[in-house]
């Protein structure tokens, strides 16, 4: 038994194939991403302003009772790498993050603060949102525990540190 013939105009459109510059593209739009990912992550680009602290800074601020030095990293960070010395540990993330600041600082939002994490992305943000919560001197150590693009770190210049 013989097969009818098909009609050609009724027969399904090949399947696209993805072309090579869109391959290309997405590739170079992946590692663009990658990038940018990676300099927030590590704070490349951060630059000291005149609210910022050094990490020697914020030490001898806080030793001499001139700010108050708040640890915002979590519990398992703190346990990992030691809590800076003179640093209150208040995790960013707890519900009463804001009530547990005003408790370290007496209920005075006028205290100068200072706020310290890994590599000072998070402390920036939370600095910029305490400002407008109307915390008057809040202040980053944009370099943070670890190291940034702002500077070595607490860690790495040796600066004292203790257990939680």
């Amino acid at each position: 038994m013989r097969r009818p013939r098909r009609d050609p105009s009724f027969e399904p459109a090949p399947p696209k194939r993805f072309p090579r510059r869109g391959f290309m593209l997405g590739s170079v739009a992946g590692v663009t991403l990658s990038v940018f990912w990676v300099a927030r992550y590590y704070n490349i680009g951060a630059e000291v302003g005149s609210a910022d602290l050094s990490a020697p800074d914020a030490l001898a601020q806080a030793d001499a009772g001139q700010i108050t030095l708040i640890d915002i990293r979590r519990p398992e960070e703190w346990a990992a790498t030691g809590i800076a010395q003179y640093a209150v540990p208040i995790d960013m993330r707890r519900d009463d993050f804001g009530a547990a600041l005003l408790a370290a600082v007496n209920g005075d939002r006028t205290r100068p603060v200072a706020l310290i994490c890994a590599r000072g992305v998070r402390s920036a943000r939370v600095a910029k949102a305490l400002r407008e919560a109307g915390f008057e001197q809040v202040r980053d150590v944009p370099e943070g525990m670890v190291g940034s693009g702002a500077g070595p770190g607490w860690i790495s210049r040796g600066l004292p540190v203790r257990q939680p």
